[in-house]
C-alpha cells in the first residue's frame, strides 16, 4: 500500500507568540503616540495603583489603562461618564488579544466638561458645609501684619502693596508660589497650612489676615484654584482669607471658600485696610464736634447758672438773717437749758434728801447677808445629813451585795475542790476493783520484794479490810505475743 502524500506550500509557518509580538510592534509602530477622544465608562482605580477604563463613542470602544506612576501626575481624577482627550500610545495584551491605549496624559475635552465638573465638585463640597456663611470669620480691622499668597515675579504683589501703601502702610509677609501649572495647587495649599501653622508672638509673627491672589487667565490657568485641597485648606483656615483670583467675571471654588471675595487684587488691598487719610479726616472731624459739643454745655450750663442766679436773693444779707435767727435760737435754747437744769437740780436734791446713805445701805447689806448666811448653812447641813444618810444606805447595801456574791462564789469555789478532791481519791479508785495493802506499820505496799514471807499484811478493798499473811514468791511470766496477728486487729505504730 502507498504511503499519503503530504501538502506542500510556501507559507511561512509562526508560533501564537511570534504573530502576538509581530501585531504588538506593527501597533506601536504605527500608533505610537496618538489623541484620542472619547467618554469615559467603568473606570477602575486598581489596588495596585494602576488605573484601568474604556474609551466609546456612538460607534467603538477601546480600553485604555494609566500605570501608577502616571496616574500621580494626572490632573483630574477619571469618572465615568467624563469626556476626555487622552494622549497615549497604541499597544496590545498578548495574554488576552486586545489591543489597547496606553496613556500618559489626560484632559477634559472642552470647557463644558470642564464646568460640569467644577460644578459637580462645587455641590459635592457645598453639601459638606464648607461655603456655609456661618463658617466665615470677619476680617479684621485693621490687621498689623497681612500674609499674601501669589507668584513673587507677578504684577499682583506690586498691585497690592501699592494699594497698601496708598491707604494704609502694613507690615506684608510674601510667600511665593506658582499660580499657574501641575505644582500650583500643592504649594497654595502649603502655604495657606504654613501661615496657619505659625505661633503666635514667634520669631516671625503670624498674619491677621491672609489673601490668595492671581491676575486674570482662562479657565484652565485657574484650574489650581478650583482644586479640592486648596479649597479645603481656605475652608479649614483659622486666620480670616481673602480670595483675589482673577479678574471680576472669574469665579473659582476658592471664592466660595473664602471669609471673603475680592473682585480683583487691587480690590482684595482694598477690603484689607481702611484709608488712613479718612480715618484722620473722620477723627479730626469727631474731635471738632466733641469740643463743639462741649463748648455748648458748657454755654448752657452757664445761661441755666445765671438764671438761677437771678432767682436768689443777695447771699450777704441771706446770711446776715441767718446769722441773727442763729443768734435768736442760741439765746433762747440758753434759756431753755437753764430752766430745765434748774428744776432737774431742785428734784435732785430732793430724792437725795430721801435716800439712805451709804453706811446705812452697807448696814442692811451685812444684815442681810448674816441672815442668808445662816439660811445658807443650815441648809447645807440638811442637806449633807440626807446625803450622808442615802450614802450610808447605800455602802450597807452594796456591801451586802459584794458579800453575799463572794460567798457564792467560795462556795462554788470549794463544791469544785471537793469534786476535784472526790476525784483524786484513792477510795473511788478502789470502787473500781483495785486494793491498797498495807504493812503491819500501816504504810502501804507498793512491791512484791518489800515484802517477805510470813509478813503481816492489811488489804483495803473498796467495801472493807482484811488481815493477811504473806507467803513465798511466785514467778510469773508474761505470755508470749504470737507472731501472727489477727488481721481485724490495728497496730498502735
Amino acid at each position: 500500500m502507498a504511503e499519503p502524500l503530504l501538502a506542500t506550500h510556501n507559507l511561512p509557518e509562526f508560533t501564537v507568540s511570534e504573530i502576538s509580538a509581530a501585531v504588538k510592534r506593527t501597533l506601536e509602530g504605527t500608533f505610537e503616540r496618538v489623541r484620542v477622544r472619547g467618554e469615559v465608562s467603568k473606570p477602575n482605580y486598581h489596588g495596585s495603583g494602576h488605573l484601568y477604563f474604556s474609551l466609546k463613542d456612538e460607534n467603538a470602544v477601546i480600553d485604555a489603562c494609566a500605570w501608577k506612576f502616571t496616574v500621580a501626575r494626572l490632573k483630574l481624577r477619571i469618572e465615568h461618564g467624563m469626556e476626555v482627550v487622552v494622549t497615549g500610545r497604541v499597544s496590545s495584551y498578548p495574554g488576552s488579544s486586545k489591543y489597547q491605549i496606553v496613556i500618559e496624559s489626560v484632559e477634559l475635552a472642552g470647557e463644558g466638561a470642564l464646568l460640569k465638573m467644577l460644578e459637580d465638585r462645587r455641590k459635592r463640597l457645598a453639601a459638606e458645609g464648607l461655603f456655609d456663611a456661618a463658617r466665615k470669620k470677619p476680617l479684621p480691622f485693621l490687621p498689623q501684619v497681612i500674609g499674601v499668597i501669589t507668584s513673587p515675579t507677578g504684577a499682583v504683589i506690586r498691585d497690592i502693596l501699592h494699594r497698601l501703601a496708598d491707604r494704609f502702610p502694613r507690615r506684608v509677609i510674601l510667600w511665593p508660589v506658582k499660580v499657574q501649572g501641575d505644582d500650583a495647587a500643592a504649594q497654595v495649599v502649603t502655604a495657606i497650612r504654613g501661615f496657619n501653622a505659625l505661633p503666635v508672638g514667634g520669631r516671625v509673627q503670624r498674619p491677621d489676615l491672609l489673601i490668595v491672589a492671581r491676575g486674570g487667565g482662562s479657565l484652565e490657568d485657574l484650574m489650581p484654584f478650583n482644586d479640592e485641597e486648596v479649597v479645603r485648606a481656605a475652608a479649614a483656615s483659622r486666620i480670616p482669607l481673602i480670595s483675589a483670583v482673577g479678574h471680576e467675571t472669574d469665579t473659582t471654588l476658592i471664592d466660595f471658600a473664602a471669609d471673603r471675595r475680592a473682585p480683583t487684587p487691587t480690590a482684595a488691598a482694598e477690603m484689607a485696610v481702611p484709608v488712613r487719610t479718612d480715618l484722620l479726616t473722620e477723627t479730626l472731624d469727631h474731635g471738632r464736634r466733641l469740643i463743639g459739643a462741649l463748648l455748648r454745655l458748657v454755654e448752657e450750663r452757664r445761661i441755666r447758672l445765671e438764671g438761677l442766679a437771678r432767682g436768689l436773693g443777695q447771699p450777704q444779707r441771706l446770711i446776715e438773717e441767718m446769722v441773727q435767727r442763729l443768734d435768736v435760737w442760741t439765746e433762747r435754747l440758753f434759756n431753755a437749758n437753764r430752766g430745765y437744769f434748774g428744776a432737774r437740780w431742785d428734784r435732785l436734791a430732793q430724792l437725795s434728801a430721801g435716800l439712805p446713805t451709804p453706811k446705812q445701805q452697807l448696814a442692811r447689806a451685812t444684815q442681810t447677808l448674816d441672815h442668808c448666811a445662816a439660811d445658807l448653812t443650815q441648809y447645807v447641813l440638811a442637806l449633807l445629813t440626807g446625803k450622808q444618810h442615802a450614802f450610808e444606805r447605800t455602802v450597807a447595801h452594796l456591801r451586802r451585795e459584794v458579800i453575799d456574791q463572794r460567798i457564792s462564789r467560795g462556795d462554788l469555789q470549794v463544791e469544785s475542790l471537793g469534786n476535784l478532791l472526790d476525784s483524786y481519791s484513792y477510795q473511788n479508785v478502789l470502787a473500781r476493783g483495785f486494793a491498797l495493802v498495807r504493812d503491819i506499820a500501816d504504810r502501804p505496799v507498793t512491791t512484791a520484794t518489800a515484802v517477805t514471807p510470813g509478813t503481816g499484811l492489811t488489804i483495803q478493798f473498796g467495801d472493807g479490810e482484811i488481815a493477811a499473811t504473806a507467803g513465798r514468791h511466785v514467778q510469773k511470766t508474761r505470755p508470749r505475743a504470737s507472731k501472727t496477728r489477727d488481721p481485724r486487729q490495728g497496730t498502735l505504730l
